[in-house]
């Protein structure tokens, strides 16, 4: 099978060409055809040589994820769902705001993380995605959008990626790194460090190569102030506990492009919302590391059997936050009447993980019961 050039960074595009008996130059406009302009056929691309376009025919192709399909929000949100094959599919939703385009964006086809509260994790894992399928995701995204919004030559529809679709991004950190720098690179899409966003469960290993090796802003799914119950909402937890977590974003900070770290905090009712659990954030966080709460109120679903806080209780909870001097915010609920909001991305995934009947069982021995922290 012809190699898929948007599994490259530019760096391995270069050495691709290089084995072509091309110079840098040519893997530089090879580059700007493909992600600025995105154009896949190689005889439209006027400026290559004929002679590497012939090369190119026989040796490489841009190939994008088929579309299964497309659904609109009545607030303007979009989600696609692409095929990965054998029986998978993931999903990408495109968030459209006054100021900016967001791209959430999927790394695994499932998840193998097992987080209480999300969707996407109760259907288990099936494997990981490649570089030109994440890229893909970005690729289909942009130039589709330019058509359908009518963006003029040079304007950009999407300049806020976060690696927040399927998937736990670090658990796929070799196709993750060149994903990222293709997005960073202004040859190709020109995303500034500060507008792509990774999220982890707490892969803490993975964050300090992360910060090694490509840092951009970075997201933690925290969801509890104590690992008692952390331990029950994100398995990851038992390995790498909430101290040693911390410890990593503050070591994370010192390359970051922003100068904190954003803690995401999913709000279930009776769970981890008392105004004790906020006060235990507080005492936690406060002179620990700078940083920023985003309070998601939960998006229901019946496998996983909690409730979303009451709006008077994240907001009370938010409260005590902001009074200590931590910035907060509750994240706006988008494109929910298509399944597309935070926690609720499922896609289709051939589960070899047989996370349905682990995830009952866990529900049955260990049911989350109401109460302050541990």
């Amino acid at each position: 099978m012809a190699v898929n050039l948007l599994d490259f960074d530019l760096e391995g595009l270069a050495a691709f060409c290089e084995g072509l008996g091309e110079k840098r130059f040519r893997a530089v406009q090879l580059y700007r055809w493909v992600h600025q302009k995105g154009q896949a056929d190689f005889e439209q691309m006027s400026d290559l040589a004929k002679s590497l376009r012939g090369k190119l025919a026989g040796a490489a192709e841009v190939r994008g994820l088929p579309l299964i399909s497309e659904h609109v929000s009545a607030d303007g949100t979009t989600k696609w769902l692409f095929d990965v094959a054998d029986g998978n599919a993931v999903e990408t939703v495109f968030i459209p705001e006054t100021d900016r385009g967001t791209l959430c964006v999927s790394s695994q086809a499932g998840c193998a993380v097992g987080c209480r509260f999300c969707s996407t994790g109760h259907q288990g894992f099936s494997r990981n995605l490649s570089t030109g399928e994440i890229i893909a995701q970005l690729w289909f995204a942009e130039h589709r959008l330019r058509q359908t919004l009518g963006l003029k030559e040079g304007e950009r529809a999407i300049d806020n990626v976060v690696m927040m679709g399927m998937g736990e991004p670090l658990q796929n950190y070799s196709a993750l790194v060149p994903a990222l720098r293709t997005m960073l690179d202004d040859h190709a899409y020109g995303l500034s460090r500060r507008r792509v966003t990774v999220s982890t469960s707490g892969v803490v290993p993975m964050i300090d190569r992360l910060r090694d090796d490509c840092p951009v802003a970075l997201a933690v799914s925290l969801h509890a102030p104590d690992d008692t119950l952390r331990d029950h909402l994100v398995p990851l937890n038992r390995k790498y506990p909430i101290e040693e977590l911390l410890d990593a974003c503050v070591r994370y900070l010192s390359a970051a492009p922003r100068d904190f770290i954003t803690f995401e905090y999913c709000m279930l009712d009776g769970v981890n919302d008392t105004p004790e659990h906020a006060q235990a954030l507080v005492k936690l966080l406060k002179t620990r590391l700078p940083c920023k709460l985003n309070l998601i109120p939960f998006n229901p679903f019946p496998a996983s059997g909690l409730l979303r806080s009451p709006r008077e209780r994240v907001q009370a909870f938010a409260q005590v936050l902001q009074a200590a001097g931590i910035v907060t915010t509750v994240r706006k609920t988008r494109g929910d009447d298509i399944d597309a909001a935070c926690g609720q991305l499922a896609g289709e995934v051939q589960d070899r993980t047989n996370a349905r009947d682990r995830l009952a069982r866990q529900r049955a021995v260990i049911p989350i019961v109401a109460g302050g922290p541990a």
